[in-house]
């Protein structure tokens, strides 16, 4: 079916990753579903303008944000982009649909006093676990590397000498951030401690391994060295998940920090603004963050200006 060759095309050729194709074919499910139920048609490339109206319109009445509302648009418009370029369809339908206007707010980052006081302050316990997510909080504040980024590093990633890091960002695009002396040291004392832990999972492996069945424990071993090469793991060793990154920086933030929104994504937004009010040209911004298009790292002048006009304010005896 077409949709399935328009997902296959996002996947091999557009190499977008696991987490937006789960999005784009939600999103298509969403709309083939209201399609079926309102007008009894099964394949979307066959839409009507005034069909996509009518799911925008229903979308928006189910209290879904005009924001969300365009992105689900900006899914159809790549889809009917795809059946254009294969000749399935002549005409793009959403050519004839005025999107929803949508609230441009503005990226939520913590001021600089706040993430002192999270290092300064917060007691973290003298344990692995105390140790690794004092890192990966330091590690996204001082790169601004995304969480899937962040999951996804290596050891061999690293280079303490060299001071840099190796990420591989969306679209499998790799860059490489330089990091300061101060995270290198951070880093090297949390690698000493996930050697002590992988040393401790290893002897616990052996001694349940004592009987000779060598293909289990040959299992077991290659299973632990590719676990070894992951950056950050859990205190069994595994691969820490996303959620558990999630509840970890949420957790830690909240101790600095009453707004309602206090992702992982926040240390980036936090992480590039602070570099902008401190001097750093936007190119630069956008190379370390990942950007391909400027307009994306843009958006965090709108808080410089915000802060300026609060400044002016204050200041100003006729402001």
């Amino acid at each position: 079916m077409l949709k399935e060759r328009f997902i296959d095309y996002l996947r091999f050729e557009k190499r977008f990753s696991p987490h937006t194709i789960k999005s784009y074919e939600h999103d298509l499910m969403q709309f083939s579903a209201y399609l079926q139920a309102q007008y009894n048609e099964e394949h979307p490339e066959n839409a009507l303008p005034e069909m996509i109206r009518s799911w925008m319109v229903s979308l928006l009445e189910a209290n879904i944000t005009s924001r969300s509302v365009n992105r689900k648009l900006s899914t159809l418009n790549s889809f009917y982009h795809f059946c254009l370029r294969s000749g399935e369809i002549e005409l793009n339908p959403l050519k004839k649909v005025n999107a929803p206007k949508s609230s441009s707010g503005l990226p939520v980052f913590l001021d600089k006093d706040k993430m002192e006081d999270l290092f300064q302050e917060i007691h973290f316990e003298d344990t692995f676990e105390g140790c690794r997510d004092r890192t990966m909080i330091m590690l996204l504040y001082s790169t601004g590397i995304r969480r899937s980024e962040l999951l996804g590093l290596k050891s061999q990633d690293l280079d303490l000498v060299k001071g840099t890091l190796k990420v591989l960002g969306k679209r499998n695009k790799e860059r490489i951030i330089p990091i300061g002396s101060y995270i290198c040291t951070q880093l090297e004392i949390y690698i000493r401690s996930k050697e002590k832990i992988m040393l401790e999972q290893a002897l616990i492996t052996d001694d349940l391994l004592q009987t000779n069945r060598r293909k289990v424990k040959s299992a077991n071993y290659s299973k632990q060295r590719n676990n070894t090469d992951i950056l950050f793991v859990t205190s069994a060793g595994r691969p820490i998940g996303a959620r558990q990154v999630y509840d970890i920086i949420h957790k830690l933030l909240s101790q600095v920090s009453s707004q309602s929104k206090l992702s992982p994504h926040v240390l980036r937004h936090t992480f590039a603004t602070h570099m902008l009010n401190d001097g750093a040209d936007l190119n630069s911004i956008k190379e370390l963050l990942g950007h391909t298009s400027l307009a994306a790292t843009q958006v965090y002048t709108h808080n410089t200006i915000e802060k300026l006009k609060l400044i002016f304010k204050q200041a100003h005896p006729r402001a």
